[in-house]
């Protein structure tokens, strides 16, 4: 079976801002029929975050297939809080990337 990598399936794939201590991801399709391949492919979980993010599950303190948008949304707790000292992303937005080359299985 071939793979495709998520950036070549996916409209959006973005991180943003939740609040002081969380950082929230989003992953848009405009084909329902992709977003449901993806999802149904399971490449995309709590297990595969916690491993691409290289941090333990409980720091994901929100993980959902939202139907209505074709998007996955998740949702992590930062190590420090936003703006602190030594703190590198104060909005959150740069923190997407090891999504980016996630390899979906496609027929």
């Amino acid at each position: 079976m071939k793979t495709k990598k998520l950036t070549e399936l996916a409209k959006t794939i973005r991180s943003k801002n939740a609040g002081t201590d969380k950082i929230t991801f989003d992953i848009i399709f405009t084909d329902p029929e992709i977003y449901e391949l993806v999802k149904k492919s399971r490449a995309l979980n709590r297990n595969s975050v916690a491993e691409l993010f290289a941090i333990d599950q409980d720091r994901i303190s929100d993980f959902v297939e939202f139907d209505p948008a074709f998007a996955i949304k998740f949702t992590i707790y930062r190590a420090e809080p936003s703006g602190s000292p030594g703190e590198s992303d104060c909005f959150g937005c740069q923190q997407y990337p090891p999504l980016l080359d996630l390899e979906i299985k496609v027929p």
